[in-house]
Formats: C-alpha cells, structure tokens, sequence
C-alpha cells in the first residue's frame, strides 16, 4: 500500500463499491470516454496491444470506438468483479463471422502481463479507489517500454454547488473530496512515467427535476467520505434533500444544473535507463599496447 491516501475516502467503503454490481455504464462516463477518444488523434503511436481497463464503469461504448482506431491490435479487457466481468463479456461478444475472433486479434479477460500492454486505457477510475498510487504501480507494470496510458477522473471543483447546499443544511459532504491535477502529475512521475501531460474541462449537466439529479448521482457512485452520514435517512430527509437540489436552479433555463471538472491525463513509460559503468579500468599490457599504436597521451614522449 502507497504512504500517500485520499484523506477523505473511506478505504471500505471503496471496496464495498468496487465489488457492486452494475447493469450499465453510467451515461456521464461515455460522455468522458468519448472525448478522450478523440484525444488519440494527436497521439503519433499505434499500440499492438492494449488493456481496458475495467470498461463496464468507465464506459462500454467507446470501446467499438477504440477497436476501430486500432483494428491490428490485441486487446485485453481488465474487469477483476465477476458480476461486472459478465456483463462486459456479454456487451462486447463478438459473433462468429467477425474475423477477430478467428484470427487472434480478438478480445481477452485474462489480466494482462507485466509490460504486455502499448496502451492502457482507463476511464473515471482513479478517483473512486483508495489507494490510488497502486492502481498507477499497476497500470505501470502493464505497460511495455514506451507504450502510453490515457486516463479520465473527476477534480476537484466537481459538485460544487451541491457540496455548498450541503454545508448551508448542516449535513456530511455529499461525496469525498477529489484529488488536483498537478497532484495527479506528481504521483505519475513518482510512479516512474514521463512526459505527463494533464488538462482539465468543465461538463455541466441540465436536470430536469431533482429527483433525476439524484438518480443520475447515485448511477456515478457512492459518497465514500469516512464522515459521511451513519447509519439510514428518512423520508423527511429525502425531502428536504430535494429541496436543497431544488434551490441550486437558476434563471438560464428549467430544471437545475450540476457542474462536473474532468480532469484528462496521459503519460508515458519510459525505457530503462542503460547503466554506466562508473569508471574503466586497463592493464598495462593495455596500455602499452596503446602507447605503441601511437594513441599516448599528450604531452608523453613518441
């Protein structure tokens, strides 16, 4: 386990929702996945392999997106959930008259080897797991020596308004507070990946009551805040809840609208560093041999 952990994730919590059963990739996460796809155009490297990594949360669809792109490539599919590791086998099936399934080029569940990957792709995970720097030790390791890693989590300022409705009700955080760009920087470099490259954008999101606010934030996750509420609330919460979504409505139009920051990010793994010998050594039969080919030093007589 790394040293440095998200003060404000409860690491039961996170596993608790790590292990939970989902039927279908939250639309938001799509959304993500869909834009960092497009971010690939600028990427000169065609990877030969690559891992997706646990794509029923992250986004399902982009991965036809992602197949098209690199259609010579061998994929492996990281989902370690059985429950969610069966959904995604049946979402992505190929059927028998696909040629990839024939030819090798198809795709894989078993975990992929050390270096075995050109590509990780890893979409809206980071900011849901406990222990963040293991997960980037892991996606380092499958990582061959120059292939690249995309990835997508929410920042910071996320929920903004909903964290201010909360604190006005005098109520826990909705939700454990998300991690900086520049930190996510930091902790790729410390992992051992170069060049990082970090950009953020802002999504906002038109609800058109309350109640589907609510329904889409519970389909993105938990709040994993170790002081979050104890124990169940009531109805009358849930009602009072409402009505503090309610109030975050403006003039601009119906409904009430949520802000979420994105942060993208993508890195390298570099190759090895070939080690120097500190110094060299030769024996003086070597070094006569030398004087006598004429490479003395200067200043010696010829």
């Amino acid at each position: 386990m790394s040293v440095d952990l998200p003060p404000t994730l409860d690491p039961i919590a996170a596993a608790r929702w790590s292990r939970h059963a989902i039927a279908e990739s939250p639309w938001l996460h799509e959304e993500v996945a869909r834009r960092m796809e497009e971010r690939l155009q600028w990427i000169k490297r065609t990877p030969r392999t690559w891992a997706h990594w646990e794509p029923l949360q992250g986004g399902l669809a982009v991965h036809a997106a992602l197949c098209q792109r690199y259609p010579a490539a061998r994929c492996v599919v990281v989902e370690p959930v059985p429950a969610r590791r069966t959904s995604v086998e049946l979402a992505l099936h190929q059927p028998w008259w696909r040629p990839s399934r024939w030819t090798g080029r198809g795709l894989q569940f078993t975990p992929p080897g050390d270096g075995f990957a050109e590509m990780v792709w890893a979409n809206m995970a980071l900011h849901m797991v406990a222990d963040p720097q293991t997960l980037l030790q892991q996606w380092h390791r499958a990582l061959a020596p120059e292939g690249f890693l995309m990835f997508s989590c929410l920042g910071p300022d996320t929920l903004r308004t909903v964290r201010q409705a909360w604190q006005r009700s005098g109520w826990p955080a909705p939700a454990h507070a998300f991690t900086d760009m520049h930190d996510w920087g930091d902790m790729l470099v410390n992992t051992g990946f170069a060049e990082p490259v970090m950009d953020m954008e802002r999504i906002t999101l038109r609800f058109a009551t309350p109640q589907r606010a609510l329904q889409e934030l519970r389909h993105l996750g938990r709040n994993l805040h170790v002081a979050r509420f104890q124990g169940l609330r009531g109805r009358r919460w849930h009602s009072q809840a409402l009505a503090a979504l309610d109030g975050l409505a403006t003039d601009d139009g119906p409904g009430l609208t949520l802000e979420f920051e994105v942060i993208y990010g993508h890195a390298l793994k570099a190759r090895p560093r070939v080690a120097v010998q500190a110094e060299s050594r030769l024996s003086l039969d070597d070094m006569r041999q030398a004087l006598r080919r004429g490479r003395a030093m200067p200043g010696s007589p010829q």
